[in-house]
Parts: C-alpha cells; structure tokens; sequence
C-alpha cells in the first residue's frame, strides 16, 4: 500500500511534465509560422515603416520646428497694452490682396500661441499649373509678414522642408503624386499593423521570464543586445504604433473604413457633405462661416478652417474646427462644424460629446495619429515612437542577417 502511493507520488512530475512539454512544443511550431509572417512584412515593409515613422515624429512638432527655421515669416511680437486680433475679415483681406491673383482661398490656420501668425492657403493656376502659395499676417496689425510658394503641380518634390515632409508628399503619399499613393499608404499601414501584432506574438515569453523580456541584459554581447533592442523597442512602441497606424489608414482611405464601422454604429463622414448650389445666393465669405460656428460653440478657438475650393466649388462646403470648446461629456475638447456654403446651414458636427459611438471613435482618430489627444504628454510619446521605427527596422534586418549567416556556418559543418 505504502509503495503503491510512493510510486504514485513520485510519477506525477513525470504525467504533468509531459502535457507542458507538448504544449510548449505545439506553441513554438506555431510560433515559427509567426516568425515567418513577421520576417516577411518586416523586410519588405520596414523602410516604409522607418519612413512613415521619421516623418510623423517631425510632424508632431512641424509647427514649432517651421517657426524655428522661419522666424521672421511665422512668428510676431504680440503688443504689451491690448494684445486683441483684428477681426477676421481684415485679416483674410490682407492675405488675399498678398496672394497671387485670382488665388482661391482654401485654406486657414489660426495662430497656436500669442507668438504665432495665421497662415493662409491659396491656390492658383500659372500657365497651365497649379501652385500652392502661404500667406502670414500679422493678427494683431492685419499686417502681411511674408509669403512662400510651397508647392507646384510640375515641381516634383515640394519647395520647403515642411512642405516636403507633411503636405501630404512622403509622409501621406511617398512622394507619389497619383491618386493610388492613398492605396499604397493604406495597404502598407494595414500589413505593418499585421507586423506588430506578430512582433507581439514573438515576443511573448513562454516560459514565463517577463523580467528578461521586458528589459535589457547586461553586458551583453553585441548580438544579444541587438535581438534585445529588437523585442524591447517592439514592445513598448506597439501600444503606439497600433492605433497610430489605424488611424493613418481611416485618414487616408476613408471611404473603406467607415463602411466598416457602420456596420457597427452609425458614422458620419464630414468631407462628403455637400453645399446645395443656389445661383441666386452669393456664397458666404469665410469669416462668416467661422462666425456661425462660433455661436454654436462660443467657448474655445478656432485652429482649421476649410475653404470652398475643391473639385467641385459649386457644392463644397466650409469646414471650421475649434480647439478647447471646453464643454462635458468627452475628454476631446475639439469639435468640427461643416456649413453649407450659400444658407450657412449646419450640415454635420463633430462633436464626441453627442455622437454615436462610431462617430466618437472617428473624432479620436487624428488626436491619436498627432499625439494631441493628451496633450504634450502624447504628442512626446508619438514622437518616440516614431524615432524608435527605424531601430527596429535596422536591428531587425541585423537579427536576420545574423541568422542567415549561423544557418550558413551550421551548414558548411555538416
């Protein structure tokens, strides 16, 4: 009786072992298949990453880093007694009497500090090409500080840095200037999601040493520090790059992801709203339309403002959007009205305070690709995100070449 439950004792290490080896087993066959998959997209895909990565840590700070290169243009000394703007009407008139003639005014972004001046976008055609023209005023003089042309449809490659590295150029379009560059940047953004999540899977430790893969060993050889910077970087950037990358692909394919959401909430779309045309009405200027937005939501400023130019003037609509509404009911303090161009009517607002849920989650999609969902605090962490992009690229190219070659050396024993 005595020896049957020793022997029963003494076997059990051996029955519970069995079952974890074979899973241990069947999880790395598995992960090898994973490992395949993440080698893949990480070789053929990586620059891109590197380069979607590099360009959003700059755009992060594009703002701060453009006034720093063009001080006298972007920046002003606001007056010591009264520090108040002109009104709008006379800052808009001072930008299109600077611009090109017959320039269509498309664009406007509000100052983002007392230091700041508003910067103003035109378009016009010249000799059958189109340019892209900055004009900057002074908001508290009405006064034009200077201009830049800042791209043009025969040039290809923009003529600034900033412009070169966020108008839509390499960080949105890799410097392709057809309309399958949206494609290219939304595909690719999809399979690096893929990427990540593998990147995950890989580095998730099985046997249970969290420690060891959360950080990085000491003294290590320069092999291992490499594989280490590889999993360390992965890891902590992907709670980032995830919602980072989807939301680089719902900014720039639109139309194929908000099918997708409505088939879980209802999700409106403000750039396809469109202005009833009324030959009888004359169109609303822009500051008008920046006034109607303001008594919908008095409190906060305004920081975009779009323009009625656009393929099809006749029913484009004006876009305002205000920064610091500062009302309950969400975290985002930023709402965006879309008016019709003729009657001012309110066409759509977004407004995560009241939207349905799958129109909440689209307003949080550019605070999250800037960073500006939380503040500074955010926008530093996007920032280093994107820096630790092309670490990973790099040390994941040296992991696999690192890999060859002891395949190669085993090979050549044999």
């Amino acid at each position: 009786m005595r020896q049957n439950t020793a022997l029963k004792i003494t076997g059990e290490p051996s029955f519970a072992a069995e079952p974890t080896h074979n899973r241990l087993s069947r999880l790395k066959s598995r992960r090898k298949c994973w490992l395949d998959v993440h080698l893949c997209l990480g070789l053929t895909l990586g620059l891109l990453l590197a380069v979607y990565g590099v360009t959003g840590s700059i755009l992060v700070f594009h703002a701060e880093i453009d006034e720093l290169l063009n001080a006298e243009l972007l920046t002003v000394t606001p007056p010591e007694r009264d520090p108040l703007y002109q009104p709008l009407a006379d800052i808009f008139a001072a930008g299109q009497a600077a611009a090109p003639k017959d320039a269509k005014h498309t664009f406007a972004n509000y100052p983002r500090n007392a230091e700041a001046v508003f910067r103003l976008d035109y378009s016009t055609s010249n000799h059958g090409k189109t340019e892209s023209w900055q004009v900057y005023v002074n908001p508290y003089t009405a006064q034009m500080t200077g201009t830049r042309l800042m791209n043009t449809s025969d040039s290809l490659l923009p003529l600034t840095f900033i412009g070169f590295v966020f108008v839509f150029e390499l960080h949105y379009a890799l410097l392709i200037k057809d309309e399958i560059s949206t494609v290219v940047v939304g595909v690719s953004a999809a399979l690096l999601i893929i990427s990540v999540l593998t990147g995950l899977i890989l580095w998730w430790p099985l046997t249970g040493r969290w420690l060891q893969a959360l950080t990085l060993k000491r003294k290590a050889s320069s092999e291992r520090l490499n594989y280490d910077l590889h999993k360390t970087f992965g890891f902590y950037t992907a709670i980032i790059l995830l919602p980072v990358l989807f939301s680089g692909i719902y900014m720039v394919l639109p139309q194929n992801v908000v099918p997708v959401l409505e088939l879980f909430s209802p999700v409106t779309y403000r750039y396809w709203f469109r202005s009833t045309p009324n030959p009888e009405v004359q169109a609303l200027k822009m500051d008008e339309a920046v006034a109607r937005a303001n008594r919908l939501y008095p409190k906060g400023r305004p920081d975009w403002i779009y323009g009625i130019y656009g393929a099809d003037e006749q029913t484009a609509t004006y876009t305002v959007c205000k920064n610091d509404v500062d009302r309950p009911g969400s975290w985002l303090q930023r709402v965006c009205v879309v008016l019709d161009q003729y009657t001012g009517q309110t066409l759509d607002i977004d407004d995560p305070a009241v939207g349905t849920a799958g129109e909440v989650f689209t307003h949080w999609q550019w605070p999250l690709h800037s960073g500006q969902a939380f503040g500074m605090t955010g926008r530093i962490l996007v920032f280093l995100s994107g820096l630790a992009c092309p670490v990973l690229f790099v040390t994941g190219v040296i992991r696999w070449l690192q890999k060859r070659r002891a395949k190669a050396q085993h090979q050549l024993k044999q």
